[in-house]
């Protein structure tokens, strides 16, 4: 497997945390409106430093009902639309739209209309759902939900990976092209025979539909601004059986853990697939390395600042099944190392790096980003 010696993007991502470790522990956060102006503000500030410190792109999830406040970025286009307004280069990666609570058709429509809105500085990510509350609030199909260390390999897990690879389907099928129809276990794209009227705009100025009002076809508009359409990725992942999945489409997973074993499974896994399917794979395509960043002066002195982003994990992360992410903390040295150390193993071209969002102060938070931009990222470029 070829190593990429082409230059490296370095991301960011953040959970979109309400507020420090008391004020979390104090409870019902979410609701404190005050913690909520400031969330704001803080986001918004570390969008722009990371900017103009010259990283590629900034990450946020979708996550709906925090009363808590752990997570507290729910619509994903709008919390993109807001974070676009506070950069000028960057890449806004919504990782990303969970597909057992949204219509695939609807999350192309999205995606295509947000590329524009970002003139093309936007990515997505296409996620399964494993936070159970809002996941069984907001599902499309009653009999399709969320997954998690809890059913692992039941029949609920299959079934979930069953829809998701069909949601994924669909959106591909809607970005790339004008119109199609669509026949799946789950979706049906048109999804009924006759307009219930005639309308002549459609048969004389569109597609799809016939002179009787029979509908054959449909399509999202805009078409995406980038062509075909934005960089796309899956969530976090640890599973070659992921990877392969996305070798058919191109689709970047983000690998925040594992040995040099598994790296070489989820990339050769990856590489495998993309075969099959005649897809020619630049070196490092195949996914995203990183882990959790802290950057500081000395070893010492970054690993004094772990103590709440343990807590933080142990007590949101873990019940989900996810253990704190691989630890990128140190002194500029020692992460540089470790990147070198990750390259020799596996082409990479993106990195991405979870950030204690919310758990530091912003000018501790801010100090590690612009130290690594300074003295990491120039060795890498």
């Amino acid at each position: 497997m070829p190593i990429s010696d082409a230059p490296l993007d370095f991301d960011l991502f953040a959970y979109g945390t309400i507020g420090r470790r008391h004020e979390l522990e104090a409870g019902m956060a979410g609701l404190r409106n005050d913690l909520y102006q400031r969330f704001l503000g803080e986001i918004a500030e570390l969008v722009s430093v990371a900017d103009q410190a010259g990283y590629s792109a900034f990450g946020h999830p979708e996550h709906h009902l925090q009363l808590e406040g752990f997570e507290i970025i729910n619509d994903p286009g709008i919390m993109s639309m807001f974070l676009g307004q506070h950069r000028e280069r960057m890449t806004i990666l919504t990782c990303g739209y969970v597909s057992t609570t949204h219509n695939p058709l609807r999350v192309a429509e999205n995606i295509a209309t947000l590329d524009h809105m970002h003139r093309g500085r936007f990515a997505v990510g296409l996620v399964r759902g494993y936070q159970a509350r809002w996941v069984e609030n907001f599902k499309m199909l009653d009999n399709v939900g969320p997954v998690g260390p809890w059913n692992k390999d039941t029949d609920e897990d299959v079934l979930n990976r069953r829809y998701f690879e069909e949601y994924v389907d669909i959106v591909y099928t809607a970005l790339n092209n004008e119109t199609f129809s669509y026949e799946g276990e789950f979706w049906t794209f048109p999804n009924f025979e006759r307009n219930p009227h005639p309308h002549e705009v459609y048969t004389k100025y569109g597609a799809g539909f016939d002179a009787d009002m029979t509908v054959h076809a449909t399509g999202i508009a805009p078409r995406p601004y980038q062509s075909p359409h934005p960089k796309i990725y899956s969530g976090f992942t640890g599973s070659a059986r992921t990877a392969a999945f996305w070798g058919r489409y191109g689709g970047k997973s983000i690998v925040l853990g594992g040995g040099p074993e598994l790296l070489k499974a989820i990339w050769s896994s990856y590489d495998r697939t993309a075969e099959q399917y005649g897809r020619a794979v630049v070196p490092g395509e195949q996914a995203c390395w990183g882990g959790l960043m802290i950057c500081a002066e000395t070893d010492e002195a970054a690993m004094a600042q772990l103590d709440d982003v343990r807590w933080f994990f142990d007590t949101w992360a873990l019940p989900f099944g996810q253990p704190i992410a691989r630890l990128l903390v140190g002194s500029p040295d020692t992460i540089s190392r470790q990147i070198e150390e990750a390259l020799d193993i596996v082409p990479i071209n993106e990195v991405m790096m979870l950030v204690p969002q919310g758990i530091h102060e912003p000018s501790q938070l801010n100090a590690s980003i612009e130290l690594f931009a300074e003295r990491v990222m120039p060795r890498f470029q």
